[in-house]
């Protein structure tokens, strides 16, 4: 831990411990949540104003992220000891200046940051340097670039994805050769910052996706970082999005090892303290990795109902320093609900009969906007086993009506 790390105090005095989110969306509201409850003093930035987490936290800042000088002139303004990139739209170069010149340590770490941004660096790291399983894969700058390598190698079904973005913006499935330009322009118009480059994968027969929660923490009696793992999240995209989520994802016990073992060498290869998200492909007991997030994962909403600490208190404890708590409360699921309207402002219909469903919550992330296809809250629901936990998420979903105000 950093040296520079001082006690837990009180917030909004000379006592406090003071960590800067970079990105406040319902994720990052989360971790303010559970940041707060420990008596931190939280400054949320974000590209828009009122964003889920700007309304919790101590201060906000409205700035664009991806301008190192923006960046850093916030940085110098509020002093955080921590600085904690809950997004990928951040200018990385920055980050690193920062925590080389001792301004604010940056987790899990500026490098950590800067890799997982890019799909390119992560892959590379991943394949090229941990010899890790994964697709197939090549890297385009543009169209021409792009069909050379599907057709030089890469061969139909495959996906294409900008190299930066998140959530499954941009991405796309292509079945033949009239897909490629419908691909391209979704990409370019997908990715998190102006970079007309993609990666192009080839397609896995895997029969699910998981999420292998990864946390690196100290451990109390050694002083030293230690990894330990949540148990596996199993979740359905659509679009590349994620629209429900469940744990845990009953799997071969060979599969959970070698999930495990990646999902550790990846993560001890970024360093740092805090909680990742490693996605993974999975088919009987072979395990291909896909892509990791130094961050709390959408679809670990679950985890709000499914483990003692979910993974916003683990990643709040993590980067702090305290011990932390692994272990699965009962089986639980998410479900997401959409704004479903174009509308400056919602209200939400039929709120206690969503909650009405035996053993269920609900979170309302408060957004300032409605997209139809915005996430604008999640379902949770716990049950007996997966498959009840998920049909009672999904009736609380169904039942919950988002109308324009």
């Amino acid at each position: 831990m950093s040296a520079a790390l001082p006690p837990l105090g009180t917030p909004l005095s000379g006592a406090a411990l003071r960590v800067m989110l970079l990105g406040a969306g319902e994720l990052g509201k989360e971790v303010i949540i559970a940041l707060q409850r420990l008596g931190v003093e939280v400054i949320a930035v974000d590209r828009y104003a009122h964003a889920p987490g700007q309304q919790v936290a101590h201060r906000a800042h409205v700035i664009d992220m991806a301008d190192p000088r923006a960046l850093r002139e916030v940085v110098l303004a509020e002093r955080p000891h921590l600085v904690v990139p809950e997004i990928e739209a951040i200018a990385t170069e920055a980050l690193l200046d920062i925590e080389a010149e001792g301004l604010a340590e940056v987790i899990p770490t500026a490098r950590a940051a800067q890799l997982t941004m890019n799909r390119e660096g992560i892959r590379r790291l991943a394949a090229e340097e941990l010899g890790l399983p994964t697709s197939p894969y090549a890297f385009a700058d543009s169209l021409p670039q792009l069909r050379q390598a599907i057709e030089g190698g890469i061969g139909y079904p495959c996906v294409v994805k900008p190299v930066m973005s998140s959530s499954g913006k941009g991405q796309s499935v292509l079945r033949g050769p009239d897909d490629l330009q419908p691909a391209w322009d979704y990409a370019m118009s997908g990715g998190r910052v102006r970079f007309n480059r993609v990666i192009v994968e080839g397609f896995i027969d895997f029969e699910y996706e998981i999420t292998q929660l990864t946390v690196r923490s100290l451990d109390p009696r050694s002083g030293e970082v230690a990894t330990s793992f949540c148990e596996p999240i199993g979740h359905l995209q659509v679009h590349g999005d994620y629209v429900e989520s469940w744990q845990p994802q009953p799997m071969a016990a060979l599969a959970l090892q070698r999930s495990r073992e990646i999902s550790g060498k990846v993560t001890a290869a970024l360093g740092g303290r805090g909680i990742f998200g490693v996605e993974l492909f999975v088919r009987g007991e072979q395990v291909w990795f896909s892509e990791v997030s130094p961050r709390p994962h959408d679809t670990g909403l679950v985890t709000l109902c499914s483990q003692r600490q979910s993974e916003f208190e683990l990643h709040a404890r993590a980067i702090l320093g305290l011990p932390v708590d692994t272990g699965l409360r009962e089986p639980g699921a998410s479900a997401v609900i959409y704004g479903g309207v174009d509308a400056p402002a919602l209200r939400f219909q039929g709120v206690a009969q969503a909650l009405a469903v035996p053993r269920s919550d609900l979170r309302l992330f408060g957004k300032p906007e409605s997209y139809r296809r915005r996430r604008m809250g999640v379902a949770l629901a716990a049950g007996d086993d997966v498959e009840q936990a998920r049909e009672r998420a999904r009736q609380v979903a169904q039942s919950v009506r988002p109308v324009a105000a």
